[in-house]
């Protein structure tokens, strides 16, 4: 049985290998696409489709799920996956 995951985006639940893995890792306190799970640190997913994407750049959820304040790094990772869908 595959890992279910919400989407931070539409919060539906899905299998975390059809969604992106955002990682804030814990010794750097950076932000990083993490699709191999190898960053330990706290992790949020969204859809792997642009309007979840974007929905979550619009609501700035993704930074209460990853408790951070770095929005411009966030919306930066964000901006990058829009353009890779």
């Amino acid at each position: 049985m595959k890992k279910q995951r919400k989407c931070q985006g539409c919060k539906k639940t899905l299998d975390s290998d059809l969604m992106h893995k955002i990682t804030l890792e814990k010794k750097s306190g950076k932000i990083f696409f993490n699709p191999s799970s190898k960053i330990l640190g706290r992790s949020a997913y969204v859809c792997k489709n642009k309007e979840c994407i974007k929905a979550l750049l619009k609501k700035r959820t993704l930074k209460n799920a990853l408790k951070t304040t770095e929005t411009k790094e966030i919306e930066e990772l964000l901006q990058s996956l829009i353009v890779e869908s």
